[in-house]
């Protein structure tokens, strides 16, 4: 048996998924929460606000490919053609990704605060670059989320 410690261990049961706009999929919190391994010192009032803006960022930048799945005939996210694995389409869990990692980005930008950091020694400087990085790791992976989702590369480069 192994124990995991958390600061603040979140209430189960008690988050409802947050409904999208019919097109594309409502986010679970409660997955969220343990995909992305939040713990309770993020509210679920906090955690729903940040689903929300996560869902009109990420659905904002899908408006032209939403518009030409629909007027291809796909009326919702998972009847767009795509594989299909551990029984869930592709796209469904790309937009997923997407989701959590706008909202692990914003959390962790949202909740930095140098009164929380340890003293001495270069520690907040080494506590600061940690979370400087993950928050570039959430990025990223939402940038790919959202290629991969419209089949685009991952490379924004060009040969000058």
């Amino acid at each position: 048996m192994s124990f995991l410690a958390t600061a603040n261990p979140p209430a189960h049961g008690i988050e409802p998924a947050v409904a999208n706009d019919g097109f594309f999929p409502a986010v679970d919190c409660e997955a969220l929460r343990t995909d992305i391994r939040l713990d309770g010192t993020v509210t679920a009032a906090r955690l729903k606000l940040a689903v929300v803006d996560a869902m009109l960022a990420v659905n904002g930048e899908l408006q032209q490919w939403r518009a030409t799945q629909e007027q291809a005939g796909h009326a919702t996210l998972a009847s767009v053609p795509a594989a299909s694995l551990a029984g869930e389409s592709a796209k469904v869990h790309q937009y997923r990704k997407a989701i959590y990692a706008h909202v692990g980005a914003s959390l962790a930008e949202a909740y930095r605060d140098m009164d929380t950091l340890p003293q001495g020694a270069g520690k907040e400087a080494r506590v600061m670059g940690g979370l400087e990085t993950r928050v570039d790791a959430f990025h990223q992976q939402l940038r790919w989320a959202i290629a991969d989702m419209q089949g685009k590369s991952r490379v924004i480069a060009e040969l000058l």
